[in-house]
């Protein structure tokens, strides 16, 4: 799944970093992932703050490409 999130990003936006490491993130994502297929996704901000800094600002410019990010997995998983 995280290559089909991947997959759908580099037709919306090329230049997808596919080789970032693991994080450890603080969700209970995971809990969810054991019972149904999903990935965990990040939508780049830029080089400022991140999300849990209180300078933290988001750029509101990634809107779009998001927005288009997750219009091209669902029109790819359920077309027409």
């Amino acid at each position: 799944n995280t290559g089909f999130a991947a997959d759908a990003a580099e037709k919306v936006t090329p230049g997808v970093d596919r080789n970032t490491p693991p994080i450890m993130a603080g969700e209970d994502f995971s809990y969810m992932l054991n019972k149904r297929p999903g990935a965990y996704i990040m939508l780049g901000n830029g080089d400022g703050p991140t999300v849990h800094h209180p300078m933290y600002n988001f750029n509101d410019d990634a809107i779009p490409a998001g927005c288009s990010w997750f219009a091209e997995m669902v029109e790819t998983r359920l077309p027409a």
